[in-house]
């Protein structure tokens, strides 16, 4: 059974830092780009980060950039989002997906998000 797990999320101050996993289990992620995305109440779902299969690319919301890094471990066949500097509007769920590509690729694989709130 293909599958997805997010992980990580959680009550954290402004400032403070967490790191989200996504472990894969009926399929290897080497193969896939992953991407991260979120979704604030009320607001529509938007990419975060992604990754390339080879990791040789990568690419960041502006609203994420210098403070999110995106990698993966395929030995433990996981990803992760590394947030530092989290601010109010990063409260969202967070949900990681794989696809063939970050640029113009459909995301087939989802998990079932994991929720991130900052809060003071």
């Amino acid at each position: 059974q293909v599958q997805l797990v997010e992980s990580g999320g959680g009550l954290v101050q402004p400032g403070g830092s967490l790191r989200l996993s996504c472990v894969a289990s009926g399929f290897t992620l080497d193969h896939s780009a992953i991407g991260w995305f979120r979704q604030a109440p009320g607001k529509e779902r938007e990419e975060v980060s992604c990754i390339s299969i080879s990791d040789s690319r990568i690419k960041y919301a502006d609203s994420v950039k210098g403070r999110f890094t995106i990698s993966r471990d395929n030995a433990k066949n996981t990803a992760y989002l590394l947030m530092n500097s989290l601010k109010f509007e990063d409260t969202a769920v967070y949900y990681c997906a794989t696809g063939a590509g970050c640029w113009g690729y459909e995301f087939d694989y989802w998990g079932q998000g994991t929720q991130v709130t900052v809060s003071s």
